[in-house]
């Protein structure tokens, strides 16, 4: 565990060391190279693109956060735009969903640069584990989305795990599935909701998420 400690006046609950990392350099140095990779496998990316399909309104503006060359996003629908944030510039110019870019590592600058109650929905993919920030994040989050619009918090148990937070390699699924909902709830959504999406112990990689409801007008 790196010797750095980091805690969190939004979660004092947890452990004071809940947020650090075991690889505490920059994560813009570790993703510095793309990874053309998916990181689940395809029936766990059907889940997904499954229920991306079921919440995501047609025709509205999407924000992909900690996005990467595939957004899963179900090819039938059509969207106004789809806004993807990164931290590899090449992985987020090969997804051809994306409509804009921008790269930036939350962990450094938690502030998204886009226009308060101006997106429709956003999602964050296997990647919740990395965020040391996560209820500034997700605050932001809420922030920039309108009224009653949903984020969509999916996760398995794949992640790289020198980047992922302590508090997150030491809990199981369950735990996970706990978590996320905690900072959902801490970052003001109203409402929340956890979906087994693929149940752990199945012959594909087990997928989770976690969807929060800002408060309609």
């Amino acid at each position: 565990m790196s010797a750095t400690r980091i805690s969190s006046p939004e979660l004092p609950e947890l452990p004071f060391e809940a947020f650090t990392k075991h690889d505490p350099s920059p994560d813009s140095q570790f993703y510095r190279e793309p990874r053309f990779v998916t990181h689940i496998d395809e029936a766990a990316i059907a889940a997904v693109t499954r229920l991306y399909g079921e919440l995501l309104p047609a025709g509205g503006i999407i924000l992909d956060m900690m996005s990467s060359w595939v957004s899963h996003l179900p090819p039938e629908k059509t969207f106004a735009a789809v806004i993807g944030h990164g931290l590899n510039r090449r992985e987020l110019d090969a997804n051809s969903r994306l409509t804009r870019r921008f790269v930036q590592d939350l962990n450094a600058d938690p502030h998204l640069p886009i226009e308060s109650a101006s997106v429709d929905a956003a999602l964050i993919c296997v990647s919740v584990q990395y965020l040391q920030q996560p209820v500034t994040v997700l605050s932001e989050v809420a922030r920039v989305l309108r009224p009653g619009s949903p984020v969509i918090v999916s996760f398995s148990n794949r992640c790289f795990p020198t980047k992922a937070v302590a508090i997150w390699t030491a809990l199981d699924a369950m735990g996970h599935a706990q978590l996320v909902d905690l900072y959902l709830r801490r970052a003001g959504f109203a409402r929340t909701e956890t979906r087994v999406l693929i149940p752990n112990g199945g012959p594909s990689d087990p997928m989770t998420a976690a969807v929060g409801w800002l408060a309609p007008e």
